[in-house]
This record gives structure tokens, C-alpha cells and sequence, in this order.
């Protein structure tokens, strides 16, 4: 019996082992995976970011309801992925005096400019340069958000 219970011990011990390597080895594939997963959130909060841009000159020149609701839609896509996805990996908790989040009041003020926005396209006395402010306000608050 002395020598099954030894042979047993030293089993387990090397099974352990094995069990300690393979997660020592695994750590380097998780940080390798969640850095390509990283890039890939980066990828795609760029790509919205040329769409927005592209939509908001369209919308300058065009003016209409259509452009609007692409832009709009464009945006709320870009602060959907953003805030599920890009701040969780930063966690960045920085509070303003009122004691809310700048992420939130990054977004608060994008849903402001956005009805600014649409007040603006149908102001037909608005000119395009006060259109392309409020897009370029709208653009500059997304990339607060992100980066």
C-alpha cells in the first residue's frame, strides 16, 4: 500500500505541474487574443468615425432628412460600440465636480448637439458653415470619448 500511495503522490505532482505550465502558457495567447480584440474595437470606432465624417460633409451640402437619419444613426452606432466596448477596456473613472462620469457627459453633450443639429437642417436660414460647427462639434466630442 506504501508504495501505491508514492506512486499515486507522484502522479499528482507531475499532473500539477503540467496543470501550472499550461496555464503559465496560456497567459501569453489570452493577452496575445484580447490584444487583436483590442485592435479590432480600435479598427472599427475609425471606420465609424470616416463614415461620420463622410455623412457629415453629405449632410452639409444635401441638407435633408435622409443624411440626417444616416448621421444620426451613424453616430449613435459609434457611442454604442464606444461606451460597451472601448471604455470598459480603459476604466477610466474620472468625475466632474457634480459628481457624473466625463463619459456621460461626453454623451449627454453629443445628444445635445445632435438636436441642435436637427433644429439646424430644418432651419432653412442656417448657413452651411453653422451646419459643418455643430457636425464639427458632434466629431470632436466622439473623439473625446474614445481616445
Amino acid at each position: 500500500m506504501m508504495k501505491i500511495s508514492q506512486e499515486m503522490r507522484a502522479q499528482l505532482e507531475t499532473v500539477k505541474k503540467n496543470a501550472r505550465t499550461g496555464t503559465e502558457s496560456k497567459q501569453p495567447f489570452n493577452r496575445i487574443v484580447q490584444s487583436q480584440v483590442d485592435q479590432m474595437k480600435q479598427d472599427e470606432l475609425q471606420r465609424v468615425m470616416e463614415q461620420i465624417n463622410v455623412q457629415g460633409e453629405r449632410l452639409a451640402k444635401s441638407r435633408n432628412f435622409r443624411d440626417l437619419a444616416t448621421f444620426k444613426r451613424l453616430v449613435k452606432d459609434f457611442l454604442k460600440e464606444a461606451v460597451s466596448t472601448g471604455l470598459d477596456l480603459q476604466k477610466s473613472h474620472n468625475f466632474s465636480m457634480t459628481g457624473q462620469s466625463n463619459e456621460m457627459v461626453i454623451v449627454k453633450k453629443v445628444d445635445k448637439k445632435l438636436l441642435e443639429l436637427t433644429e439646424d437642417v430644418l432651419n432653412e436660414e442656417k448657413k452651411v458653415v453653422d451646419l459643418l460647427g455643430t457636425i464639427g462639434e458632434i466629431k470632436g466630442l466622439l473623439v473625446n470619448l474614445y481616445m
